[in-house]
């Protein structure tokens, strides 16, 4: 083994220490070309260390999933590492949703569930639960910002000068608050005592900064100021605007209408000053249905037979019968703990029935070990919500790409952006034809079509399709 390393830090955010330290390793020693990993799901969990893995080339073992991947492998076992990828993604997803859930019941109960805005500090309460208090040093601050604005006759740029003259900084670094902050604390209702939380305002349990009136008033002076802006409404939303770079000069693709009709396409270092970077790019505009039509075509070299359906499917139910024994193993461990902290709670009790302990400290282990018996449940329902999810996750995936080209043709423009982002990643534009970069799995499909077009134009057998999709 020419090297070890152990990451015990959570993948949902990239740059953990240990992978990072792998991969310059095995771009240091192109020689070691073989890496051996428990289960995808340690290696990554979000896509873009997946991106990071697979453009080092090099053969992955999975032992505890009986899989060897490399760029021989054939076509079903690529796309099913990159579903796999995706669950494993799924995976911190599910612990991000047990987190939302946590702060959701805080927020109904009246506590602010996250950080305290300027003005407020969070504290430990008696009961052992985070929640938030006035800042003697910025309240005051912050309240005689709501009756400068509520006046009517003070810019938020003058509010703000006023407020950073008696001192309104960030408490830890004492940096300056920029004026885009000044405006959220003006518009945030949290001041008042209440707080918007999921589309809902609620009374917190913490003591308000100003009145409820005052924040009204201020609210009705930034909306008269901004209602004429709001009346002029939005830009045109065009359909693939930012989802180009020119090859030339690296900058973003726009739209603009002409002739109060036609939308056209364009880079905008054409409106560069004179120089290098705009003398490299040719004026080239190029209509929207041209552009359309050539994202039509892209998106039709996902398109695929019921026969390869049914062999990923196939696929995809022999994972899911690996994927499954582990959920119900993680599964009957969290009930066994579950069961022996309920046991121990029913003993704990007995013992406070015969003067063994004294009431108070039966309450503190009980409370947490019910805590702990939570989590197991939690943690229950996730393993069970991840098994329920993985087949079906899996199909509708690959039921998008068959159907991409066809649903493309009938979406709204905001909607055809959204599904050229989920399938495209990084297109360029050179002069006027898009050369696309399809994201992971979608370019293992892709890569296969390609092949098997190429192969049908040479007249080759049935045969040759099977063996491209699933080896010899």
């Amino acid at each position: 083994m020419a090297q070890e390393y152990i990451d015990v830090e959570t993948a949902k955010q990239t740059g953990r220490a240990a992978f990072g330290e792998m991969t310059a390793f095995l771009k240091a020693h192109p020689s070691v070309r073989v890496m051996l990993v428990e289960k995808t799901d340690r290696l990554y969990r979000n896509l873009k260390d997946w991106v990071t893995v697979d453009e080092l080339d090099v053969e992955m073992h999975f032992p505890k999933e009986g899989v060897v991947l490399s760029r021989e492998s054939r076509s079903s076992e690529k796309f099913m590492h990159g579903i796999k990828v995706l669950m494993a993604k799924n995976y911190i997803d599910n612990l991000s949703e047990e987190a939302r859930k946590g702060m959701n019941e805080k927020a109904e109960q009246g506590i602010w569930p996250t950080k305290a805005p300027l003005g407020y500090r969070n504290i430990t309460g008696s009961d052992g639960r985070k929640v938030i208090v006035v800042d003697p040093n910025l309240a005051p601050i912050i309240a005689r910002m709501f009756d400068w604005y509520a006046a009517g006759g003070v810019s938020l740029k003058e509010v703000a000068r006023r407020a950073r003259a008696d001192g309104m900084a960030y408490p830890r670094s004492g940096g300056k608050v920029p004026l885009s902050t000044i405006h959220t604390i003006l518009r945030n209702r949290l001041y008042t005592g209440r707080f918007d939380w999921k589309g809902k305002v609620i009374h917190g349990k913490h003591d308000p900064i100003v009145s409820t009136e005052l924040w009204e008033r201020v609210q009705d002076v930034m909306d008269g100021r901004f209602a004429a802006k709001a009346k002029r409404g939005g830009k045109r939303d065009f359909a693939f605007s930012g989802l180009m770079t020119c090859c030339a000069c690296g900058c973003a693709v726009v739209g603009e209408i002409k002739k109060e009709r036609y939308v056209y396409y364009h880079c905008t270092g054409y409106s560069a000053e004179p120089g290098a970077r705009a003398a490299t790019c040719k004026r080239r505009y190029v209509r929207e249905e041209v552009l359309e039509q050539q994202f039509t075509d892209l998106l039709g070299r996902l398109t695929f037979d019921e026969e390869v359906i049914d062999w990923v499917r196939d696929a995809l139910h022999a994972s899911h019968a690996d994927e499954r024994r582990e959920h119900d193993e993680a599964i009957r461990r969290h009930q066994v703990e579950h069961r022996r902290l309920q046991d121990r709670i029913h003993a704990m009790y007995v013992d406070k029935l015969d003067g063994a302990i004294d009431a108070a400290f039966f309450e503190e282990m009980s409370n947490r070990w019910r805590g702990e018996q939570d989590r197991c449940l939690r943690e229950i329902e996730r393993h069970q919500s991840a098994d329920r999810s993985f087949m079906d996750e899996g199909v509708q995936l690959l039921e998008l790409a068959r159907n991409a080209q066809r649903l493309f043709a009938v979406q709204d423009p905001r909607e055809k952006r959204r599904l050229l982002n989920f399938v495209l990643s990084n297109c360029a534009w050179n002069d006027g034809i898009v050369v696309p970069t399809f994201r992971q799995p979608f370019d293992m499909l892709s890569e296969t079509t390609t092949k098997l077009e190429r192969l049908a134009a040479v007249g080759a057998g049935g045969s040759a399709k099977k063996e491209i999709w699933l080896g010899n």
